[in-house]
């Protein structure tokens, strides 16, 4: 079975419950969505009849598209760490978080020498939180608010208003060049600009993520190389660096990158599109809100049904994760779980659980049997057989 477009959607952060080295992570009893479902009644039924709530048990229960969960197999549970898996890339590198005392003198002073700005906070925390607190000092002296969400990233932090986008675009990339040193090598350098509307500070659009260059090749340096579209909605473009990408189209929140994805599949192309949705892990999961995880859950639910039917007979959809963020436990980085793996088409005539997968890397492979490239990624068998 063949199809002309792949629809990748990457539900950021919505783990199935813990994977089996969680405890090395200190991650044992993890279950984002589980857990969610255990604190609040989830009214989903979209999602059910694919077999969302299936991933939770795997008991062989009746679905409308094939379901299962896949383990992670790369190192860490960062976003980085994630979707290089999803594509095949193998990462045995272990990224630097600094959860416990904030980051090392050494590099503060680094990142000031480098930038020659000021800088405040040190923080470990979430992203509004900080901004409330350190907003105001900020705006009196003009200082880089730099801090960490408890996962391996540095974020930087500036009002719009006192520091220019490109400048604070600047100050990122310096920081990602001393962020390359093992001793203090993050996944991601992220710049976060901020505004002021009614005394209170709101974070813009205009965030960006400076990422590494990936390892190895990956499936979408694959599909390009064969002519194939690589479309990628939100945040895919930077997580990759830009490596694989025929088409770049941003995104701040699920209700836009949904509306961008409607627009892409309307549109005539070969290949595939690979969307993030990044309100799960952005605004609930490191701010420990189950219930507005919750409530997200169900809004992506409410979207479903326009998804499904707006696909063409011979497109394929893929629904997953790439990693989890427990909201039900009390730290506010990411979990190691597994993650869902959903694949619908109007193709399908039984569809069923299928086996669990060793690596989310298996999706990447599936995805490039699908078109026919002989070429294997670094990581992942294809399933695409099982598809009937």
């Amino acid at each position: 079975m063949k199809f002309k477009r792949i629809f990748l959607v990457v539900l950021d952060s919505l783990g199935v419950g813990e994977a089996l080295d969680s405890e090395n992570y200190g991650d044992k009893g993890a279950n984002t969505l589980g857990n969610i479902v255990n604190k609040y009644e989830l009214f989903i039924p979209n999602l059910k009849k694919l077999g969302f709530l299936n991933t939770l048990t795997m008991n062989n229960l009746e679905s409308d598209a094939y379901y299962t969960i896949a383990r992670p197999k790369n190192k860490g549970k960062d976003s980085i760490s994630g979707h290089y898996e999803l594509m095949g890339i193998e990462n045995n590198v272990s990224y630097k978080t600094f959860s416990d005392n904030g980051f090392p003198r050494e590099l503060l002073e680094e990142i000031v020498k480098e930038t020659k700005k000021g800088i405040i906070g040190n923080l470990v925390g979430n992203h509004s939180d900080v901004i409330k607190k350190l907003g105001s000092r900020h705006m009196e002296t003009g200082a880089l608010v730099i801090y960490t969400t408890g996962d391996s990233d540095l974020e930087i932090a500036a009002c719009e208003e006192k520091i220019p986008i490109n400048e604070l675009y600047n100050y990122a990339e310096i920081i990602r060049k001393i962020t390359e040193r093992e001793e203090w090598k993050v996944a991601r350098v992220v710049a976060r600009p901020f505004t002021i509307q009614n005394d209170e500070f709101y974070f813009t659009n205009n965030t960006r993520y400076f990422t590494l260059t990936p390892p190895n090749r990956s499936v979408l340096d694959i599909l390009k190389e064969h002519e194939l579209q690589v479309i990628s909605i939100g945040k895919i473009h930077d997580i990759y660096n830009g490596y694989g990408i025929t088409k770049i189209i941003k995104s701040t929140n699920n209700s836009e990158g949904l509306s961008k994805l409607y627009n892409i599949i309307d549109k005539n192309f070969d290949g595939l599109c690979y969307t993030n949705l990044s309100d799960f892990d952005t605004l609930y999961g490191h701010k420990r809100d189950a219930k507005g995880y919750a409530k997200a859950i169900e809004e992506l639910d409410v979207e479903i049904p326009l998804l499904l039917n707006k696909l063409n007979i011979d497109d394929l959809l893929i629904i997953t994760a790439d990693h989890g963020c427990d909201p039900t436990l009390p730290r506010t980085n990411h979990t190691r779980e597994n993650v869902p793996v959903i694949i619908y088409s109007r193709l399908f005539k039984s569809p069923h659980q299928l086996d669990v997968l060793e690596s989310f890397s298996d999706i990447g492979a599936t995805i490039l049997e699908n078109f026919e490239i002989e070429e294997k990624p670094w990581m992942g068998n294809s399933f695409l057989d099982k598809l009937k």
